[in-house]
């Protein structure tokens, strides 16, 4: 479908088909177009407009068929879809308008009230030719790549990202992610995190089931309501997802993967509150 019909579409149902705004898709066709205008005029002009070229990067992400099925519906050859997708992935890379906070961020907060919440994230890859023992993910029972995510609880921001191989444990990544917080920020994190509180102190995570006996009734509700309170990057997770290319086995190279999970992350940060 080109931008022609698909502006047609109400908000609701634009945002089905593309994952994001169109506050956000403006933004990257914007990027784009700067580029355009800057580039030297030297050369055939490309046959797809800066529109027509996001849609096209847009459907590889959310869709992840590949460049040939995605080629035959817009009457173009394979390589160009190729092209055209690695042209948008590094234009908004370079532009820096898609980049999340990131770690010196993380340093600087301070406020009390600030709750951080962490988890990780695993998408299926094909199977390795060499060093298939290193990405077997025992949870899983298959091959894959993890995403640490850090939100802000109160915005739903993604903080930052960090990313190891499916054998990895989620306890180890955080430690070679060497994230740093303030002493007065509190870090909510799940059962794999046990040992977090010797890093971070004001860290909290489920009480532990006794050997050998029952929960207590307090230790139950204790366990529930930080549930109640982790889902929220459960949600993240699953708004990242709607994103194929991130919940379907990668196909690409394993060095873009964390390119393309940063750009859906700032894709997901940009749209926070966003109803255009």
């Amino acid at each position: 479908m080109k931008f022609a019909e698909t502006n047609r579409l109400c908000r609701k149902k634009f945002k089905r088909l593309t994952g994001m705004s169109r506050r956000n898709f403006y933004l990257i066709v914007n990027i784009i177009k700067e580029y355009e205008k800057k580039k030297n005029k030297l050369g055939r002009p490309c046959r797809l407009i800066p529109e027509d070229q996001v849609l096209i990067a847009i459907q590889y992400w959310r869709e992840y068929r590949t460049y040939f099925h995605i080629g035959c519906e817009w009457g173009v050859s394979e390589s160009m879809v190729c092209r055209t997708v690695h042209k948008v992935e590094n234009l908004l890379i370079k532009s820096g308008k898609l980049s999340l906070p990131g770690q010196k961020e993380l340093r600087k907060l301070s406020d009390p009230d600030t709750v951080l919440v962490i988890d990780v994230m695993e998408s299926p890859i094909e199977r390795p030719k060499k060093g298939q023992k290193g990405f077997y993910s025992g949870k899983q029972k298959e091959h894959t790549l993890k995403t640490q995510v850090i939100i802000d609880l109160k915005t739903k921001k993604i903080m930052c990202l960090r990313h190891g191989k499916g054998r990895m444990h989620d306890f180890k990544l955080f430690q070679k992610s060497q994230v740093k917080l303030a002493k007065t920020i509190k870090l909510l994190a799940d059962k794999g995190y046990q040992g977090i509180v010797k890093i971070h102190e004001l860290s909290e995570i489920p009480i532990r089931k006794p050997r050998g006996k029952n929960y207590s009734e307090e230790q139950r509700k204790y366990n529930r309501e930080l549930g109640r309170i982790r889902v929220a990057v459960e949600n993240v997770n699953r708004c990242l997802k709607i994103f194929k290319i991130l919940s379907y086995p990668y196909r690409n190279r394993r060095y873009k993967f964390g390119l393309r999970s940063h750009l859906i992350a700032g894709i997901y940060n940009n749209d926070l509150g966003s109803k255009a």
